[in-house]
């Protein structure tokens, strides 16, 4: 019998930069989905907390908690044989301090299984940051548009301030961090921060100069209700195809042709 797949590690994730290879991440928030992404051979997914706005119905993610983003990455985990698994830090889960944000995090390591956590990299979260990764929580930063600020900034909209993104991501990676999440930031400055730091970037709207893309699936399958954002490029249109599947069963269901000879027990 062939050897199981073997589940990426941090160092490995890591290491994907120094080698050269670009590295592939997309979101689960289920154990179906995540079974599905996973046998693509992607290096990671993410259990992000867009989980409030994609599955939820939120306007936006700060709704999610903490023992509801544990609920979900179990069911990711339970699914998931090679990629690494990152699991979202919800709203208020560490931003009330170190001991609060390590208690928060290792209850996430613990109860999912996951191999680690992804927090917003504001100006104050460098600390956070480095306490967690001080008691063996591995974080991978999260710099550029952030949505938990979303009522500070008003609307979601691209980061230009070059100062301020360069220097909280050199802070996310002094604090070491393994990775940075870099989301809706001009490409140029993208590729800039990218060649100063030595851990993978990975983008989302931030061009292709990154170490690494990631997508929320939904928008990669069609899946998404409404406009797309320009940084989405959909390699599916299974929504309308659900909605063409669906409404067929219904009109057979009607005419009497399902369930027929074929479908039923004698």
């Amino acid at each position: 019998m062939p050897d199981p797949p073997r589940q990426m590690t941090v160092p490995e994730f890591t290491a994907c930069k120094q080698a050269g290879r670009k590295i592939t991440m997309l979101t689960a928030y289920d154990y179906g989905m995540a079974r599905l992404v996973d046998s693509a051979g992607i290096e990671g997914i993410l259990v992000g907390d867009s989980v409030a706005m994609v599955v939820q119905g939120h306007s936006n993610t700060l709704p999610v908690t903490v023992d509801e983003m544990i609920y979900h990455g179990k069911l990711v985990c339970r699914a998931v044989r090679r990629a690494l698994v990152v699991v979202d830090m919800p709203f208020l889960s560490y931003q009330l301090g170190a001991i609060r944000a390590i208690e928060n995090a290792g209850r996430v390591l613990k109860e999912t299984g996951c191999q680690a956590v992804k927090l917003e990299q504001g100006p104050g979260q460098a600390e956070i940051t480095a306490a967690l990764v001080s008691a063996g929580i591995p974080v991978m930063a999260h710099c550029g548009l952030r949505p938990q600020s979303i009522q500070q900034m008003g609307t979601y909209r691209v980061q230009r301030d070059r100062d301020r993104l360069m220097a909280d991501a050199k802070a996310a990676e002094q604090a070491g961090a393994f990775s940075i999440l870099l989301e809706c930031i001009p490409a140029d400055l993208a590729a800039e921060i990218t060649a100063a730091v030595a851990v993978p970037t990975i983008g989302i709207g931030a061009g292709a100069g990154c170490d690494g893309q990631i997508l929320v699936t939904h928008d990669l399958l069609g899946l998404t209700e409404g406009r797309l954002p320009r940084h989405v490029k959909p390699y599916a249109d299974l929504g309308r195809q659900i909605v063409a599947a669906v409404t067929q069963y219904r009109d057979d269901v009607r005419a009497g042709t399902f369930p027929g000879p074929e479908q039923s027990f004698s």
